[in-house]
Order: C-alpha cells, then sequence, then structure tokens
C-alpha cells in the first residue's frame, strides 16, 4: 500500500504518503491564496523525500471538506486527476476528521475551522476517531453555549477564543493524519470513506447579482 494524501480544504496546503504502517514523507504550507501553486510541488517534493516514483501509488485520499470553494477545488481536482492517470481508487474523507485525528482527544470535544465571513465550520466528536453528527457552519457565538466545556480543535477556536476558551492543537489540518485515518480505515475494511465531491455547506462568495439586466442583441 502506498497512500497519497492531500488536503486544500483550509489554508494549510498538505500532502503525505502513507505506506500503510506510518508516514513516510510529508509537507504542509499555510497560504491560503496559493493552493494551486503549492499543491503539486508539495506532491513532488514527498515523492523525492521518499525515494519514489508516481506509478507506485496505489490510492489517493482526500479531504473534501468543509471548505472555501475555491481552495477546496484545488485538492479534489488533482485528487481526480491523479487516480484517472493512475488507475486507482479515490478516498474521500471529511477535514474536521483528520484534525481530530490528529488531536488523539479521547473524550468528547469539537473541531472548528475558519469559515470565513466571521464563521467556522465545526463537528462535534465522540472521540479522535468518532464524529457524533454531520459537520455544520455558524457563527462562533450561535454555537458557543452548544459547545461551553469542551475542547475546540482547529484554527477557529484559535480566532475566537471568546466563544471557544479552551482551544487545542492542532491550529492547521495535516495529510499525514489524514492519511493515516485512511489507512487505519482501510485495513479495518474500507468503510467510512466518503465521495470524493465538494462538502460547501454554503454557497460561493462570488455570486450572480440579483436582479441584474439580461442585455441581448436584436
Amino acid at each position: 500500500m502506498l497512500l497519497l494524501a492531500m488536503d486544500t480544504a483550509t489554508p494549510a496546503v498538505t500532502v503525505a504518503l502513507h505506506d500503510g504502517e506510518a508516514v513516510v514523507a510529508s509537507s504542509s504550507q499555510v497560504d491560503a491564496r496559493r493552493h494551486g501553486e503549492l499543491l503539486l510541488p508539495a506532491v513532488d517534493r514527498v515523492l523525492k523525500e521518499a525515494g519514489l516514483k508516481l506509478d507506485a501509488v496505489t490510492g489517493v485520499v482526500v479531504g473534501v471538506g468543509p471548505g472555501p470553494y475555491t481552495g477546496l477545488r484545488v485538492g479534489l481536482v488533482t485528487a481526480a486527476a491523479f487516480s484517472s492517470a493512475l488507475g486507482v481508487p479515490v478516498h474521500g474523507l471529511c477535514t474536521l476528521d483528520g484534525l481530530a485525528y490528529a488531536s488523539g482527544i479521547d473524550e468528547p470535544f469539537a473541531v472548528a475551522t475558519d469559515a470565513r465571513r466571521k464563521e467556522v465550520y465545526w463537528a462535534r466528536y465522540d472521540d479522535s476517531r468518532t464524529r457524533a453528527g454531520d459537520a455544520a457552519v455558524d457563527r462562533p457565538a450561535d454555537i458557543a453555549e452548544r459547545l461551553a466545556g469542551l475542547p475546540v480543535v482547529g484554527a477557529g477556536a484559535r480566532l475566537y477564543p471568546e466563544a471557544f476558551p479552551d482551544a487545542r492543537d492542532p491550529e492547521h489540518q495535516s495529510a499525514a493524519a489524514l492519511a493515516a485515518l485512511a489507512a487505519e480505515r482501510l485495513a479495518a475494511g474500507g468503510e467510512g470513506f466518503l465521495d470524493p465531491l465538494p462538502m460547501y455547506l454554503r454557497r460561493p462568495d462570488a455570486q450572480v447579482p440579483k436582479n441584474y439586466k439580461v442585455v441581448t442583441p436584436k
């Protein structure tokens, strides 16, 4: 097994290789504006670090979000392209699940990432491997009472400490954790994966203006 994992649903452009037993190479850069520019060089970098060629990859793992429209689709399109070119499966995982898994927390907690517009993408977890319900997007003040007393992992907790006073690491997503979670699920029978489709949870920032006038030639 050699899994190529990537996630661009958050400001972290992160890539990792996992051989079924351990992460053999990883790369992460935090830059919310350069997902498309940084992702493929990161793939080249981890392959070079591991001393492997792309054709050694047996599966692709990708974070499906939730995340902002532009960054999220970079990782998904790239994962689909690699899957098609190599003839290997692509396994989707919720981005928040990767952060939860990396936390190692074995009691109830939450994960919150920056959704912009003064909102967070979030989900509750029973432990680092078990999400308790679907991911959602809300204003921090609107969910602070629901998450009161719980540790909160991720950049969302750092951005809104008044709503999430017990912020925990990791702050940013790691493809290494995403790959390890995928390897664990594959070894257990391959359950728990999502279709490699974007989880937006809301409409993109760029929208067609309402009540615009259509001008067509006569």
